[in-house]
């Protein structure tokens, strides 16, 4: 499947869930691996806002990309965010969504509000 990068220089991104481990096998409870260096994988919630526009997604990271000093609630940038589209069939139902990777997840500041003064 195509990766699309996202551009998130005009997004204010923040943290709602803590990085945890992703789990590949909930039956087993087996950790997800990234495929090219076997390196465990984190998931986190994060609010995507632009534009006055928000959106709940999920992003997986491995686990070298996060950084400390995260709060929930607090923003965040997430460097070569990449949105990858999937689909398959469970139990004979077709389902299809949108997977969010990034390189690293690192805290950030607020944007400057527009036309602020100090």
């Amino acid at each position: 499947m195509r990766t699309i990068r996202v551009e998130t220089s005009a997004a204010t991104i923040l943290l709602t869930e803590a990085p945890e481990p992703k789990v590949r096998d909930r039956q087993t409870g087996e950790i997800a691996k990234d495929a090219v260096s076997g390196e465990a994988l984190m998931t986190m919630g994060v609010v995507y806002i632009e534009e006055g526009e928000s959106s709940l997604i999920k992003v997986t990271v491995p686990e070298s990309g996060v950084s400390d000093g995260l709060a929930l609630g607090a923003p965040i940038s997430l460097p070569g965010l990449i949105a990858r589209p999937w689909e398959s069939v469970f139990n004979g139902q077709q389902r299809h969504g949108i997977a969010f990777r990034a390189a690293a997840v690192t805290p950030a500041a607020f944007p400057a509000a527009m036309g602020a003064t100090a």
